[in-house]
């Protein structure tokens, strides 16, 4: 198993210790280990029943890990529920997307946090203001910020959820499949956006079958495998030497 060192001297955004998971007999997650930066994109990859999602879930606060640690910044902390982990800072796309097409991108992306003045009506103007600055801070291009999401691409409906997870300021992102089922020109875009995530600072988890997409933007490429770690490649790391790791070649 090839193993990458790590930045000397620098703690881990977020840092897995020894999870495992279990769901009855079968084992999701083996002593995983993962450590994501700051300004980094750390690439998971596996074949189908890897781990790669279970592993997504226990750092979203979706799934107790059975045993090992997760650590926030250096601290050990409990991800108890999806909530709990947005307070620490975690926030996190799934292949759903969870989005309402026949609302505005306002609306999603504030749904179900929305902003309210002080008589405790829906702050719309707020709301308007603040959504076209998380897309700015993503360079998103949608035709406006009242369009339904019914009548945007569906990269753009990606870029959408994505600008959602920048509510609350969190250092940690988790994308899983961002880039599944869109064109290329589409892909593009998306791929953009996680490298923008990774110029403002955040700590990104990229969850992906796509080789291709994860070495243009990865920093490092995390395999699981039979959920246990099987390697670690920088993304100039081959095609071949990565490929291998995922099916048990090497």
């Amino acid at each position: 198993m090839t193993t990458l060192p790590q930045p000397v001297g620098r703690t881990p955004l977020l840092a897995l210790r020894e999870v495992s998971k279990f769901f009855g007999a079968v084992e999701a997650l083996v002593g995983v280990d993962l450590e994501v930066h700051a300004h980094e994109v750390v690439a998971l990859v596996g074949d189908n029943g890897a781990g790669k999602s279970t592993l997504a879930k226990v750092v979203a606060g979706v799934l107790a890990p059975d045993a090992g640690q997760i650590e926030i910044e250096g601290r050990a902390v409990a991800m108890g529920s999806p909530s709990a982990a947005k307070n620490l800072g975690v926030a996190s796309v799934f292949q759903d997307l969870a989005v309402a097409e026949n609302l505005d991108v306002t609306a999603n992306v504030y749904l179900g946090q929305e902003l309210r003045n002080r008589f405790g009506l829906l702050d719309d103007g707020l709301m308007e203001n603040e959504t076209r600055r998380l897309l700015e801070h993503l360079t998103v291009r949608i035709p406006s910020v009242r369009t339904p999401l019914a009548h945007l691409s569906a990269g753009q409906r990606q870029a959408v959820a994505i600008a959602r997870t920048l509510i609350g300021d969190p250092r940690i992102v988790v994308l899983d499949e961002p880039t599944a089922a869109l064109s290329v020109a589409q892909t593009g875009e998306v791929l953009t956006h996680i490298e923008r995530l990774r110029e403002l600072g955040l700590g990104v988890v990229l969850i992906s079958h796509n080789l291709n997409d994860v070495r243009a933007v990865a920093d490092r490429i995390e395999v699981l495998r039979h959920g246990r770690n099987n390697g670690s490649f920088p993304a100039t790391a081959s095609h071949e030497s990565i490929l291998a790791a995922i099916t048990g070649a090497a």
